[in-house]
């Protein structure tokens, strides 16, 4: 049997409307309205690709993408929507599907590493400044040079208390270290830490090849990322992980320049998120990781309500453009439908700009790359209906996949090795055992030197040793002391 080279998006006049499997690498866009049909499209898509023996990762906002591990159910809708499209072996069947959540609740728990995230993120997640983040990079920098692991927030925590304390030791080598910036951060990442960050960053870390997966019948599996109640509590975590993940995936992933059909693809839910109020140079680092991920074997896909929401650069790069319906209300809204419209190659038998207002649910204004990459003339397109159920899981049966999943209990218990945080404390524990012997000592000698009558006159040597034995017996004396002898440094 010959590989499928290609799959139906939808029908347009009676024609197919199909995407090429060599060209899907080059990256995606779902837009438009609430309400007009961007989940089901996206779900087309993703089972699509699985079809195609694609791993497909994938972001489920609302819940609703479970369903892609049901057969579809027969419904009048679908007969209808069918009778329109010249669909050959449609069958209702489903999906292998992967169910992952931060949280652990609704599917397994997924992780990363504080070290594995970087200053860069991190910055961006806690919404610092120019100067916090400079501290934030050199409490990584430190980090590496003291061979101390950051795994998680506790691992942040303290690295950031020492550095705080040792301010004095390290600004020759690293610069200044403000205490009220090294506070900032910490306000910052207890308001992290309520939104529920300390179930993300931590160990057992998801491996990639664990959301690269096929099953036995050759099919892409679908690891769904349930981001219902992340999405509530803390929507910039959710961007934040899913752009770490696509780091990753360029990081780590060799180059394989073009396949016939993409090793991953990558659905990026709510976009928007990804890019409001983000600094300049994690944009470019956006875009960089956009541009040159496709030569990893990775496709990518946007889903957001406008396409004005991605930054020109990063839309410029997207191959396919699946448009639902955009209302005008406003001269504002009229402005963004011409402009979006005048995005698409132009069709000679309609008017993009009226026909985008004019779309039912289910419809589409679609355009993808021939087998030379140039973007194809714009169709008005009804989508296809998914062969997997529309609408989300029980509680039941997503839990029962749950369970019966090939990693399940793989990353269920959670890790907490020797680290940062680990090594700090001890280290912090043996100047303190250091520091109480040595007044224990001090007190024994000044209470030896207060029963011997000396007739003699203090030299200038014994003054300053008595001098020096107060300041150790001090608070500050015990802050001097720990900067001089740099214990906590590990014998630097």
């Amino acid at each position: 049997m010959a590989e499928q080279k290609e799959f139906v998006i939808g029908g347009a006049e009676g024609d197919l409307v199909q995407q090429l499997a060599q060209m899907s690498n080059r990256h995606g866009l779902i837009s438009g309205a609430t309400g007009t049909g961007k989940t089901v499209t996206l779900q087309v898509l993703a089972e699509s690709f699985s079809r195609l023996g694609v791993p497909v990762f994938a972001a489920d906002i609302k819940g609703d993408l479970s369903g892609l591990a049901n057969a579809g159910k027969p419904h009048a809708k679908i007969d209808e929507r069918l009778d329109k499209i010249p669909l050959k072996n449609y069958q209702q069947k489903p999906c292998p599907v992967v169910f992952w959540d931060i949280y652990g609740e609704r599917g397994h728990p997924i992780r990363s590493t504080i070290s594995e995230m970087g200053p860069l993120l991190l910055s961006n997640l806690l919404n610092l400044n120019d100067t916090q983040s400079g501290i934030l990079y050199a409490c990584f920098k430190i980090a590496d040079d003291q061979g101390l692991l950051l795994l998680d927030l506790k691992d942040l925590r303290s690295m950031l208390n020492w550095m705080g304390d040792n301010a004095k030791a390290l600004r020759n080598e690293y610069g200044n270290i403000s205490s009220a910036s090294v506070g900032a951060i910490q306000r910052r990442l207890m308001v992290m830490e309520e939104q529920g960050a300390e179930y993300f960053f931590g160990e057992p870390a998801v491996k990639l090849s664990d959301l690269m997966q096929v099953d036995f019948s050759g099919n892409g599996v679908i690891s769904l990322f349930d981001a219902t109640k992340l999405m509530a509590k803390a929507p910039g975590i959710y961007s934040t992980f899913l752009l770490w993940l696509l780091s990753e995936l360029f990081e780590q992933l060799p180059e394989v320049g073009d396949n016939d059909k993409p090793k991953m693809v990558f659905f990026f839910d709510e976009a928007h998120l990804l890019f409001n109020q983000a600094p300049k140079v994690l944009i470019d680092k956006i875009e960089q990781v956009v541009r040159l991920i496709r030569s990893k074997g990775v496709g990518i896909y946007f889903i957001t309500q406008s396409p004005l929401d991605i930054p020109e650069n990063i839309l410029g790069q997207l191959g396919m453009k699946i448009q639902h319906a955009l209302r005008s209300f406003t001269p504002k809204d009229r402005k963004v439908i011409k402009s979006v419209a005048q995005a698409f190659p132009p069709n000679p038998t309609f008017d993009t700009e009226t026909v985008i207002t004019d779309l039912g649910i289910g419809e589409a204004l679609v355009s993808v790359l021939d087998n030379k990459g140039r973007s194809q003339p714009v169709q008005r397109t009804l989508i296809r209906p998914p062969e997997s159920q529309i609408g989300p899981l029980t509680k039941d049966e997503r839990q029962q996949r749950i369970i019966r999943s090939p990693l399940s209990g793989r990353y269920d218990n959670p890790l907490d090795r020797e680290s940062a945080f680990e090594v700090l404390k001890e280290r912090a524990e043996k100047l303190l055992a250091q520091e109480e012997l040595a007044e224990s000592e001090i007190t024994q000698t000044k209470t030896k030197a207060k029963s011997v009558r000396k007739s003699k006159r203090q030299t200038p040597m014994e003054a300053f040793v008595k001098s020096a034995a107060r300041a150790i017996g001090s608070q500050v004396g015990r802050r001097v002391i720990r900067g001089i002898l740099g214990s906590i440094f590990g014998g630097r």
